[in-house]
């Protein structure tokens, strides 16, 4: 296994560690506290592995099929879990946490039948920005230090990410449809 994929799995394996401390702090979601704080650094560490094994991938020329398919799965369970936390403390409605898990088992979907036929579905530059914004959300409504700029400012963006997660998701099944309902 290459670096890029070890730090892609190291990604995933910040999870339980960050649901842990979610659940064994007192005062979720009341104040920043050093649970808190801790599970927002660990997301932010998290997350910037994403960028760190896609360019040293790039760089050095060492993309493979495995961190092509499991890079976006462990956005997908990091981002996930993280939203899920805060919408057990009611900082995410539940309608937002449904569409985007519902465009990212659609999306993951789509990769698994197409990996059949030996093709890779690689991120869009739209479904990148829907990352980024994402994380960018997730990031401001979990160091929730002064609930009266930093949610508010946080669930903006959030909705700014699900509106692009709609159309990324829309693009991806426009863009590969031939792959899964082939013309006969």
């Amino acid at each position: 296994m290459n670096l890029p994929n070890k730090i892609t799995v190291a990604r995933v394996l910040f999870i339980p560690f960050i649901i842990v401390l979610f659940y064994l702090d007192p005062e979720r979601g009341e104040a920043l506290n050093a649970y808190s704080l801790s599970i927002a650094v660990l997301f932010v560490i998290a997350s910037l592995t994403d960028f760190i094994d896609g360019h040293i991938a790039r760089k050095h020329d060492i993309v493979t099929t495995f961190g092509k398919f499991l890079d976006p799965l462990a956005d997908k369970l990091l981002v996930m879990a993280a939203l899920l936390m805060l919408m057990d403390i009611n900082f995410v409605p539940m309608w937002v946490v449904f569409v985007i898990l519902s465009r990212e088992l659609i999306v993951t979907g789509l990769r698994l039948i197409v990996v059949g036929d030996g093709a890779v579905i690689a991120a869009s530059k739209l479904g990148k920005y829907k990352t980024a914004s994402t994380l960018v959300a997730v990031i401001l409504l979990l160091f929730h230090a002064d609930s009266y700029t930093t949610v508010p400012f946080g669930a903006i963006i959030l909705y700014v990410a699900t509106f692009l997660t709609v159309v990324s998701g829309v693009e991806y099944i426009v863009r590969n449809i031939s792959s899964i309902a082939p013309e006969k």
